[in-house]
């Protein structure tokens, strides 16, 4: 796919800026650049963004609700009712549940928690979870991750005379359902400052007002910081404000004291001794925690996440990791099969969307599936599967800039169930409804989306030269971590740049490249995945303008610099 590369441009009062920061901070140009494109303004905010405190969250107790869900926990803990853990089966859900269990276990003698089945129950509260409450004896659910429109299940409740405190971070309808509390920063008459927490973000701003407002020791929500971490890496939240503070700390104590869990998946990843990091979370941790919930139950997850014992731990990260290869090999045939079928459809090339169906897919995995659809169809994706009573359900997923849940909302008189967020949403519908539910998709997609949303962008910080990128100005992109959405690993563009000496095909088929190349001042040497077709116009002495960014390569105790590069485009010369 032919890439946008939209390279940031500064205006005359961000430059000044730029230069007055660069001063003030003893730091080159290119270096205030980054901290000025992060909205730093000031010395005394870049210093802030630095070195980041938990003193810069917010009050939890500013969050609409929260009075009265820290209220009927007080009253629950005090009377010693019994209280059971609701949450979804993904990653933000178990780690959401394993975080609540593990602040309240030390005070709650009747303590359960349940994660619904995905291919039985479906996602969010469930009739089935309902009735679990009721004959376990539990007054009091806290659901995490999940709630928000769950009307008739809270009607449900309130006839086993059950109190439900939702925690959700989803889309609210336009009637919230009648829990005791329903903390979401997305609702309307929520004031809270900041809205893009994680639905384990809201259980753990829910724990920290109920521990503040007791007076109890608030020193255990350090280690589960680690268990918020991989919430937010995991459900692709903004790396912005509250959620880099905490995920910055959550990382740190990862670290330095994982949780007996998180350790033992670390080991079963391949990442012992090695500092964990972002990507880490999203592509080797999470995955693993994700999986349980696919192929099995996403109570083993939870299960693991709140382990005390070191044996019990490995096991149960030893049976994740095994779910985590069936899984793979399940998302492996959904994904080829859903593209054997676009490249036969004669009409693909020219939709604006992927809707594609089988009753034989896993339903564990087609949300998967649809983030790999996108790679090759760049454009908003839908993957769906048989599901219970003769309904199908599936996972949708978008590009960049385009709100996903607006469109399936412009179809919802045609579904059962859904909800998510811009960017990724859940649908349920019955199979007769499914031609409809695409042809009227389409249509509202053709009309909304821009001609620029159907090209995948790559956001570049600024123009450098290889001299530009000194050990100051590398320590500074250190210190902007953690790394994600709204905050990424800074992209620049170096241009007009040679072969050095030994830029080559490598990888089994030759289809990666590694890169040796010099803009005459400085060489610099990296590597870029599935671009090996460059290697022969390079190896010919043709310039390239090159999209990366540097990063360190430890190899045998020894780090070097290198570049990452994310897309290679011949010079324009004139």
């Amino acid at each position: 796919m032919n890439t946008i590369w939209d390279i940031w441009q500064p205006d005359e009062p961000q430059l000044a800026l730029c230069r007055r920061l660069a001063e003030e901070l003893n730091i080159s140009l290119p270096s205030a650049k980054l901290l000025v494109k992060r909205g730093i303004s000031s010395a005394q905010e870049a210093r802030a963004y630095i070195r980041p405190s938990l003193s810069q969250t917010h009050d939890p107790m500013r969050m609409r609700d929260m009075d009265k869900a820290v209220s009927r926990l007080a009253r629950a803990v005090r009377q010693q009712e019994h209280i059971l853990i609701y949450g979804d089966y993904d990653v933000d859900g178990t780690t959401a549940v394993a975080l609540t269990y593990r602040i309240l276990r030390p005070y709650v003698q009747h303590l359960d928690y349940y994660i619904p089945d995905r291919y039985t129950e479906g996602y969010g509260i469930s009739f089935k979870g309902v009735d679990y409450a009721a004959e376990h004896q539990c007054s009091l659910v806290i659901a995490l991750d999940c709630g928000i429109k769950e009307i008739d299940k809270i009607a449900y409740a309130h006839k086993h005379h059950i109190d439900f405190i939702i925690c959700d971070h989803h889309t609210p309808g336009d009637t919230l359902p009648d829990a005791v509390a329903v903390l979401n920063p997305h609702r309307t008459d929520c004031n809270y400052p900041y809205k893009e927490l994680s639905g384990c973000g809201v259980g753990y701003k829910f724990m920290q007002a109920w521990l503040r407002n007791e007076g109890k020791d608030e020193s255990p929500l350090i280690p589960v910081l680690q268990l918020l971490a991989m919430s937010i890496a995991s459900d692709i939240m903004p790396l912005t404000d509250e959620n880099r503070i905490l995920t910055y700390f959550g990382l740190k104590e990862m670290n330095a004291h994982p949780l007996l869990g998180i350790k033992a998946l670390t080991e079963v990843a391949g990442l012992t001794g090695k500092p964990i990091t972002m990507l880490d979370l999203q592509y080797k941790i999470g995955p693993r925690i994700n999986a349980g919930g696919r192929i099995s139950s996403g109570a083993e997850a939870v299960a693991l996440l709140i382990a005390d014992n070191e044996e019990d731990a490995r096991n149960k990260a030893i049976a994740i990791d095994t779910y985590n290869k069936e899984r793979q090999t399940f998302q492996k045939k959904v994904a080829d099969e859903a593209l054997q079928m676009l490249a036969s459809d004669p009409l693909n090339p020219s939709r604006h969307t992927t809707i594609v169906y089988s009753p034989d897919w896993n339903k564990g995995v087609v949300g998967i599936a649809a983030s790999r659809l996108i790679e090759t169809y760049y454009r908003p994706t839908i993957v769906l599967t048989a599901s219970e009573n003769g309904l199908i359900s599936g996972s949708a997923r978008s590009v960049a800039g385009y709100n996903i849940y607006n469109a399936i909302d412009s179809c919802s008189d045609l579904l059962t169930h859904f909800g998510g967020h811009a960017f990724a949403a859940g649908v349920t519908m019955p199979l007769d409804a499914l031609d409809e539910f695409r042809r009227r998709m389409e249509d509202y997609v053709s009309r909304t989306i821009l001609p620029a949303q159907l090209q995948p962008t790559i956001h570049i910080e600024q123009e450098i030269q290889f001299e530009d990128i000194t050990e100051n100005f590398i320590k500074v992109i250190r210190c902007l971590e953690p790394f994600g959405p709204e905050n990424p690993r800074p992209v620049f563009v170096t241009r007009h740049l040679i072969n050095n000496r030994s830029t080559k095909r490598v990888g089994k088929k030759g289809e990666h490249l590694h890169l040796d190349l010099t803009d005459t001042k400085a060489a610099m040497q990296g590597i870029a995945f599935n671009m090996g077709d460059m290697a022969t116009d390079i190896q010919n002495g043709v310039p390239v303008d090159v999209c990366y960014s540097p990063e360190e390569n430890t190899f045998n105790h020894y780090t070097t610099l290198q570049m990452r590069a994310h897309d290679i485009k011949k010079s324009n010369l004139l």
